[in-house]
């Protein structure tokens, strides 16, 4: 049998066991592979989330994409510094995937700021635009649409779901690495169309296609995250990563942007955004 004693420190300790760990959990990065579970839910009155998702080994493809994990895990780390609640995956299922995404449509209320990145393959076929998950076998563009994420239809769920404000970078314009299995080839994803009061940044226009540079991270993110001060309006933000990764690959890369949004949005909480309408609905595109 315990003494008094023993038994008020095993209790003192683990109080402080627990106190830590409630601390730390939302600074610590979850693993990128685990599964999302509903223990894990954010505060249900959190108004800015983020699904970060980063696909860099795939099993059926030649090329893995090893800048991927860090752009990943440096933007994870980013936005959280910027009160985003983050959930964060790395070399994700099909399954993952979208159990991530129902997770983060659960999440969302009227109020919502919702951001989206998904770094990895993506294909278009027949004009939409899939993301790939490290599980799928693709030999045709069957194969493509019956295991791939679309795009659209993410865009359309996030915007159905009532978010305020939509946002979305996609790091996915490379070079279809299962093309010589098709009967025709596609380069690069077809144009994206973004839902009302939404944003997109993508690493390339509409067919291009970006060659992953040596370095850390890609041109996308290194300059993405060099742009991310909490001052900033989020439109400028993408238009001076486009201008900065234009600028440091000497036209060889253009990201574009594309904008519908109805009002201005910070990183920083702390930033009152003031409702400035914009005129028309029209997708505004720059490249």
């Amino acid at each position: 049998m315990r003494s008094p004693k023993l038994a008020s420190v095993a209790v003192l300790l683990s109080l402080l066991s627990a106190a830590s760990d409630g601390a730390m959990r939302p600074q610590t990065p979850r693993s990128m592979s685990e599964s999302i579970q509903p223990d894990d839910v954010a505060p249900l009155d959190a108004g800015r989330l983020a699904l970060v998702i980063g696909n860099s080994a795939y099993p059926d493809a030649d090329f893995p994409l090893p800048q991927i994990t860090r752009d990943t895990e440096a933007l994870t780390n980013a936005l959280r510094e910027d009160g985003f609640f983050v959930d964060a995956l790395e070399n994700t299922t099909r399954l993952g995937m979208t159990r991530a995404i129902d997770h983060l449509k659960e999440r969302l209320r009227s109020n919502s700021t919702v951001l989206v990145y998904f770094g990895g393959y993506g294909i278009q076929s027949d004009g939409q635009n899939y993301l790939i998950p490290i599980d799928a076998t693709i030999w045709s563009e069957e194969d493509v649409r019956r295991q791939g994420v679309s795009i659209d239809h993410l865009l359309s769920q996030l915007r159905n779901s009532g978010a305020r404000v939509r946002l979305a970078v996609i790091e996915a314009s490379r070079r279809n690495p299962y093309e010589r299995r098709f009967r025709t080839y596609s380069h690069g994803l077809a144009p994206i169309l973004p839902a009302e009061n939404a944003l997109v940044l993508s690493s390339a226009g509409p067919g291009e296609v970006v060659e992953d540079p040596e370095g850390l991270h890609s041109q996308l993110i290194s300059a993405l995250l060099a742009q991310m001060e909490p001052s900033r309006e989020i439109k400028e933000v993408f238009n001076n990563t486009r201008n900065a990764v234009v600028a440091a690959t000497r036209g060889q890369q253009i990201p574009i942007v594309l904008s519908t949004l109805t009002e201005s949005f910070h990183l920083s909480p702390a930033q009152i955004d003031a409702p400035a309408y914009s005129v028309g609905s029209a997708v505004s595109g720059h490249r």
